[in-house]
């Protein structure tokens, strides 16, 4: 049973950073690449960051362009998310989600595996 768990979500000022982290089990997971969305109240989910099954590519959504940075640890099964100059605009459920390709990753349907998400709110 593949299962999907983030952390790391939590409430920061403006200008602040979190560092979100996801572990996946049950699947191989270097087979897989990592995709970071996040869904705000009342829009629609978009993705965040991409990173590719072998560590070669990233990804990432304009608005978080040289804020978020996203990693991976093949050896621990985990993909992270480093979010700095963190801005109320930022503040989301962020997922997780595991996917064969980061090709076409923004609207998430080539991801297969989800998490339950981690909340990110920022205050201003």
């Amino acid at each position: 049973q593949v299962q999907v768990v983030e952390s790391g979500g939590g409430l920061v000022q403006a200008g602040g950073s979190l560092r979100l982290s996801c572990t996946a089990s049950g699947l191989t997971f270097d087979d897989y690449a990592m995709g970071w969305f996040r869904q705000a109240p009342g829009k629609e989910r978009e993705g965040v960051s991409c990173i590719s099954w072998n560590d070669i590519s990233t990804y990432y959504v304009h608005s978080v362009k040289g804020r978020f940075t996203i990693s991976r640890d093949n050896a621990k099964n985990t993909v992270y998310l480093q979010m700095n100059s963190l801005k109320p605009e930022d503040t989301a459920m962020d997922y997780c989600a595991a996917g064969f390709t980061c090709t076409d990753w923004t609207a998430g349907a080539n991801f297969g595996y989800w998490g339950q998400g981690t909340q990110v709110t920022v205050s201003s």
